[in-house]
């Protein structure tokens, strides 16, 4: 085994025996890092394991953080419950999507997802189904026994639970026989059908687990914010995530990791008053013009600057 293989382990064994030296800060900017973490994995298997660039997946998230509020109802709900029906829901709304835009390519495809996208947003920021455009509280989080996620140790451990897990499924699925077609299908799809594969099913299956991946994100989000509104479904959200990919490097899992790392600390970093003063209040141009510098510095992202710098050494 490569020693690049141990890369993610001890991370993961890291982040897990870091929580007791944190502060209430830190702790909850690793959890949100990891959440998002989540969701750019979920979008990596698209963009970066199949070739299906997507801009309506924050859809997949939003409707599982809704579902999971909806769920839980006033006095709560049990994470048994509440866990399979927000990923379900997900799931399900991935595979009435991906049953209809993949039947189009390229930029057809993102259109028809952002489509999509956008219809799910107006059905939860214009109708009185989910609270409109004022959103929902999740007054009482899910239980399950000793579990409760309304402890914060316990919650950094659930969702560095599930990052892990998350991780280590694809990278399983990344070396099946079904994650080398998905791979075979981004190179060149029209030879994979020629061999005799059905590539339509293979990216369906591929588009439902993503959705389902982005509704357990969702879930997470909204159990860790106790709210949720219909931004969480806005074509922001997506190309925020698809951002993330971008700048940690599309085409390796430990680059949709390291991206939602990036943004989010460039993100709050530039929100700080305290070290931008005035520029703080247009953080959102600094993060831009500061991505742009990035993509156009390491055009293979963050992941492809140790390949950069070992070049530069030895040019």
């Amino acid at each position: 085994m490569k020693a690049a293989s141990f890369v993610p382990i001890v991370a993961g064994v890291a982040l897990l025996a870091l929580q007791p030296f944190l502060s209430p800060y830190l702790q909850d900017l690793v959890v949100k890092i990891a959440i998002y973490a989540v969701f750019a994995l979920s979008l990596e298997l698209l963009v970066g394991v199949t070739g299906l660039v997507s801009l309506g997946h924050a859809a997949f998230l939003g409707i599982g953080a809704y579902v999971t509020v909806l769920a839980s109802g006033d006095a709560g709900g049990s994470v048994a419950t509440v866990l399979p029906l927000a990923i379900g829901a997900a799931a399900a709304y991935a595979l009435f999507v991906g049953a209809l835009s993949l039947r189009t390519k390229g930029v057809y495809f993102i259109m028809v997802t952002l489509a999509f996208a956008q219809m799910a947003y107006f059905v939860f920021h214009d109708t009185k189904l989910a609270g409109g455009s004022d959103g929902m509280f999740l007054y009482v989080k899910p239980a399950l026994g000793a579990l409760n996620l309304d402890d914060k140790r316990t919650m950094y451990y659930a969702v560095m639970g599930a990052l892990i897990g998350t991780y280590a499924l694809l990278a399983l699925l990344m070396r099946s026989r079904f994650g080398h077609a998905l791979a075979g299908i981004r190179v060149n799809e029209q030879r994979m059908r020629a061999t005799g594969y059905a590539t339509y099913w293979y990216k369906l299956a591929a588009f439902v687990i993503a959705g389902a991946l982005a509704g357990l994100a969702g879930f997470l989000l909204a159990v860790k914010d106790g709210t949720v509104n219909p931004e969480l479904l806005s074509w922001h959200e997506s190309g925020a995530v698809l951002l993330m990919l971008i700048l940690g490097g599309i085409g390796h899992l430990r680059g949709a990791v390291i991206g939602a790392i990036a943004f989010t600390l460039l993100k709050e970093l530039f929100q700080l008053e305290s070290l931008l003063g005035p520029i703080a209040s247009h953080w959102q141009m600094t993060l831009g013009l500061t991505i742009i510098a990035f993509v156009a510095l390491l055009p293979k992202g963050l992941i492809g600057l140790r390949q950069r710098l070992t070049g530069a050494a030895h040019g």
